[in-house]
């Protein structure tokens, strides 16, 4: 009997590094973040269930709760999860040296999918 997905919701909070940059300077940052998404997607046996961004009424850094924006998907297990938040770790932004967690952090919460009772 195989193991049921573990539930993940991935919470991201922009930092404050992220809105110092002249506008004219996010490009790099926002393709990392493209990255990222299309990376978690890609991560074997991840099946993305939803995004949420609350960009247009939450703006400027977060630090915590609210999140800037979440990613809700169900992985095969822990490492998964975890090689997913390492994604921002690894991601280069642009052609500098920075990576992706000089821009934004990620907090998971790991659970298991809340069935709704057919009554």
């Amino acid at each position: 009997m195989s193991q049921p997905p573990l539930r993940a919701l991935l919470c991201f909070n922009n930092h404050p590094t992220f809105f110092s940059l002249p506008f004219d300077q996010i490009g790099p940052v926002w393709q990392a973040t493209q990255q990222l998404m299309s990376g978690i997607a890609k991560l074997e046996g991840v099946q993305i269930v939803g995004t949420f961004d609350d960009d247009q009424t939450l703006v400027g850094a977060t630090q915590g709760f609210p999140y800037t924006w979440y990613i809700m998907a169900d992985f095969p297990n822990r490492e998964a999860v975890q090689a997913a938040c390492n994604l921002l770790r690894t991601i280069v932004v642009g052609e500098g040296n920075d990576r992706l967690w000089k821009y934004m952090t990620v907090e998971a919460r790991m659970g298991r999918a809340l069935e709704i009772p057919d009554l």
